[in-house]
């Protein structure tokens, strides 16, 4: 059976080829090599670590090598290697006999570099500090340039701190079955955050699998409780899957009146009637349908609508770990386009005096009150009423922004 150590580096290659996201092909590597947990858990761990830091990783392979030009699989050896002395602190000897042995040629090479960042530890650490900040916390230049426009500097770097840091688990108690309170309440490791979460040491998978409660982070009820749906409405969530805010509105409105959940993706619509049925929601439709490419059939109105767009996700990044190295220049302009587009044609579906909510979990502002601006010249008879923003670390939770529009 291959061990973590040379599962992670298989998976950091075909990371590198640009097709597939971490998680996924950490959890395709776990089941395929029947891992244990425990040996799952160091996988990602190892993974996390070197995508976390690619920047100061790279940077300390430049210090160490002189400067050498290194082939893909010697830097990404590298790369694991190091992440395991200077950012994990893990055994020495462990560290290097094992990552020497994953190689298939330049073992000597790599060998002396990982002996090298031994004896020269603490000058290598010292160095972060130095850094600019795209480097020390391993953030695109380009991303870190266009935070810095509406970011101040200690707030800057707050936030990239901040995304270097493994995200905590948080469930949210499911009011619709009776006794998830008390069930939550009674689990070893899990504690009361505000009124409707847990932190939880260790994810509750039973508790989970029962119905009783949803994985989310608190940041994400801010978009469906701006909206604050009532009993009784006709509710559209236009972008569903995979269903947490949409359970969270019917929880709002007690599984009364009407939720139209859509969704462009057929098999993100099945994992959001899966989630649905768990948790006992039984006042959600769901259908199929790409609003870039006509509404829903007959047209039909609703009295509030929510829209969470597909965003940059540059307000989750701590939990969706290789997003800073997906993003590319074209897609900062391709995607607030995209935007405005799908939320004038989901307008449509808004009666008159009707409420809608576009919300995203990017902090950019370009992918927020940018739209909404546009939104507004487009459509005068479009009011913003108010708006909510979180970027991290503020209120411990990841970044978010909802902004609630009337229309007249």
């Amino acid at each position: 059976m291959p061990s973590a150590r040379h599962l992670a580096v298989s998976v950091l290659r075909e990371w590198s080829n640009g097709k597939a996201y971490a998680t996924e092909l950490i959890d395709q590597a776990a089941r395929q090599a029947d891992l244990a947990p425990r040996d799952t858990a160091l996988l990602q761990t190892l993974v996390y670590a070197v995508l976390r830091n690619l920047s100061l990783l790279d940077h300390w392979c430049g210090h160490l090598s002189g400067g050498r030009d290194l082939d893909p699989a010697s830097r990404m050896l590298l790369r694991l290697g190091l992440a395991q002395l200077l950012i994990l602190d893990m055994p020495e000897h462990a560290v290097v006999n094992e990552t020497v042995n994953l190689a298939t040629r330049a073992r000597g090479f790599i060998n002396a570099n990982l002996r090298s960042a031994i004896r020269s530890r603490d000058e290598l650490k010292a160095q972060i500090e130095t850094l600019e900040p795209a480097v020390r916390w391993s953030h695109p230049k380009g991303m870190v340039e266009r935070l810095i426009k509406f970011l101040p500097n200690d707030k800057l770097e707050a936030f990239l701190n901040w995304n270097q840091q493994p995200a905590p688990v948080y469930v949210r108690i499911n009011r619709l079955h009776p006794d998830a309170e008390a069930t939550l309440k009674s689990l070893p490791g899990i504690k009361p955050h505000g009124e409707d979460f847990f932190l939880c040491e260790q994810t509750p998978r039973e508790a989970l699998a029962d119905g009783k409660c949803y994985a989310q982070d608190p940041s994400t009820l801010l978009a469906p409780a701006l909206l604050n749906p009532q009993a009784g409405e006709a509710v559209l969530d236009a972008c569903a899957a995979p269903g947490g805010k949409t359970a969270f509105m019917a929880q709002l409105m007690g599984n009364a009146g009407t939720i139209t959940a859509t969704d462009s993706s057929p098999a993100r619509l099945k994992r959001l009637a899966s989630n649905l049925a768990r948790l006992k929601i039984t006042n959600v439709n769901a259908s199929l349908c790409d609003w870039t490419e006509g509404g829903l059939a007959g047209n039909p109105k609703f009295d509030a609508i929510l829209l969470d767009v597909p965003c940059s996700n540059t307000g989750v990044m701590r939990r969706r770990i290789d997003v800073r190295w997906r993003l590319k220049d074209q897609d900062y302009k391709t995607l607030p386009a995209s935007q405005l587009a799908i939320t004038k044609a989901v307008l449509k579906a808004l009666k008159p005096g009707g409420r809608l909510v576009y919300s995203t979990c990017s902090v950019l502002p370009e992918e927020n009150e940018g739209v909404i601006q546009n939104l507004i010249r487009a459509h005068p008879d479009v009011r913003l009423v108010e708006e909510r923003r979180n970027v991290p670390p503020n209120n411990d939770m990841d970044g978010a922004y909802a902004a609630l529009l009337t229309r007249g």
